[in-house]
């Protein structure tokens, strides 16, 4: 098989492989409406919920990329998806609360392999100047993928017609079974790098495979990582963004129930335009940095931030102007959202970090940008008690803000790097007069 077919055949398993996770990373926000109602759970339960799936994925994003750079994405990555499944089932058999609570530590652990492992496996079929605009459509994996998931899911808890007597717990059976169909579907159909599918040489001048250089210690790595000022730049801006992503992930379906009395059928399908509009987010994002600005990654995250933060603050006045206000603003920061998430946790880190500890590098920032959401459901629940609904978008447009900020303090060190080395010039020629 050529190395085009090859190519062609990771993407396409790649993001059927990413969205699949999401079929049981977002269900539980769809079913958080009827856990409230049918089993009394509240906000604080869904934030220690919450909680306990984002400690797990922190927690595993810094030994899952590792992992990846050790023993190879597509055998990390399945195990991992394999793990959800498992946790996602046993959810809906066991009504325990501290035993769902456990579960969901599972699922967060099966769930943090994902990210790393297949962000590590497109750098190995992917060169630089092409990452902007590939992994922004590939992108669209976990941003479709979370629509997709967030309609099947409220497909299958609101289907009168589909084993209703099983109620919410269709929720986590549904979306297990998509998952494991995708993990299966992955594992057969990649490989980690093209030396391992046949081909002649790696795509990437320093792989370590290819020039037979001793691949750095742990402890070596992880100095060059922390000492890599892009990346630790990213991984501040991740942690705010994250913050913002996952408020709106988790807690949009209860925010449409609570605040503006949208039915659960109403709230999960409308919930869903953050993922269905997002994904042209990271389009934009990919083709503004790779076709208009050269590769330059900083500068257009920053500013879809800081168009983000003006956004936030316009959405509740969005909801005077009735359904199509609200649906519009969920829409337009679900752009705002997935561009720069996207753009600056994907091909940026790939761009910064050495070819052998590409997997640590993606974990490591996936980790510090997941503490931030490891400690949202606590601020959205305290938010939401004290000051309402209204104010949880206030904090949205102050830390977007930030992480432009953040961004864009390395805005000259990213052009200067990219700039083109001068050729020497030529010695002089002296001649005999």
């Amino acid at each position: 098989m050529s190395l085009d077919r090859w190519r062609r055949r990771v993407f396409v398993s790649a993001w059927i492989g990413y969205a699949g996770y999401y079929f049981c990373r977002k269900n539980l926000s769809v079913l958080m409406p009827m856990l409230s109602r049918e089993r009394s759970y509240s906000n604080l339960q869904f934030a220690h919920l919450i909680f306990a799936f984002s400690l797990a994925y922190v927690v595993g994003q810094f030994v899952s990329g590792f992992l990846s750079d050790r023993y190879g994405p597509r055998r990390v990555v399945t195990a991992g998806a394999l793990v959800s499944v498992a946790a996602t089932v046993l959810m809906g058999i066991w009504q325990n609360p501290t035993l769902f609570l456990i579960l969901e530590l599972a699922n967060g652990l099966g769930q943090s392999t994902g990210w790393s492992g297949i962000c590590k496996l497109m750098a190995a079929w992917f060169v630089r100047a092409e990452r902007g605009v590939v992994m922004a459509w590939w992108s669209t994996s976990y941003v479709l993928g979370g629509f997709l998931a967030t309609v099947f899911a409220t497909w299958m808890v609101t289907n009168p017609y589909l084993l209703p007597e099983l109620g919410w717990r269709r929720g986590m059976f549904g979306p297990a079974l998509v998952l494991v169909i995708a993990a299966v579907f992955f594992f057969c159909a990649v490989r980690d790098n093209p030396r391992r599918a046949g081909l002649p040489a790696s795509l990437q001048e320093d792989d370590d495979e290819a020039t037979g250089e001793v691949a750095p210690s742990p402890r070596r790595s992880w100095a060059l990582l922390l000492k890599n000022p892009n990346i630790q730049a990213i991984a501040g801006m991740y942690f705010l963004l994250k913050l913002a992503r996952y408020s709106l992930l988790f807690w949009l379906p209860l925010y449409l129930s609570q605040k503006l009395r949208y039915s659960d059928e109403r709230a999960g399908y409308t919930s869903s335009l953050f993922e269905m509009i997002g994904f042209l987010g990271p389009i934009l994002a990919g083709y503004a940095s790779d076709r208009l600005l050269g590769s330059r990654r900083f500068p257009v995250g920053a500013v879809m931030l800081w168009m983000l933060g003006l956004m936030c603050l316009v959405q509740p006045l969005a909801n005077l102007a009735g359904f199509w206000g609200t649906a519009v603003s969920i829409s337009i920061i679900g752009i705002l959202v997935y561009g720069p998430d996207t753009l600056m946790s994907a091909s940026a880190v790939q761009d910064s970090a050495h070819s052998g500890d590409t997997g640590l590098s993606l974990g490591y920032v996936d980790g510090v940008g997941s503490c931030g959401q490891l400690v949202s459901g606590y601020v959205i629940a305290g938010i939401v008690q004290w000051f309402g609904w209204d104010s949880t978008f206030t904090l949205f447009a102050v830390v977007s803000i930030l992480a432009g900020l953040v961004l864009a303090s390395r805005w000259e060190a990213e052009r200067r790097a990219l700039l083109p080395v001068a050729d020497p010039a030529p010695e002089p020629v002296y001649r005999c007069p």
